[in-house]
């Protein structure tokens, strides 16, 4: 190839990429100019339903005073029942608890 066929490649690639770059930026403003043209619409929900009030409630819980234990009304119970407990019927709130697996011994090397 001679030197004028290597300049007149790089003045059609030059050309070409000039080209290009021109023709994105036209799109590019294109596009900013109808965004801005156009309203912007928000999509809004629906109200919200007005719920009516809770009824009162007659086992409220305790008020709460500053410095003294947190109240619960009613009071917890245990997820064990005492051994007397036991005895009588009641039954645990939570399952068993399960056996830990064992593994024999790591041999050291």
């Amino acid at each position: 190839m001679s030197p004028d066929d290597s300049k007149r490649a790089e003045r059609k690639d030059f050309v070409l990429a000039a080209a290009m770059v021109v023709s994105g930026l036209v799109i590019c403003g294109l596009s900013l100019a109808e965004l801005r043209a156009t309203d912007p619409q928000v999509a809004q929900a629906t109200q919200p339903l007005q719920a009516s009030p809770p009824p009162p409630q007659d086992n409220a819980p305790a008020e709460s005073k500053p410095g003294g234990a947190r109240p619960t009304t009613p009071a917890p119970e245990p997820a064990r029942p005492d051994v007397q407990a036991q005895k009588e019927g009641a039954s645990p709130a939570l399952p068993p608890a399960p056996a830990e697996k064992m593994a024999p011994p790591i041999k050291e090397k």
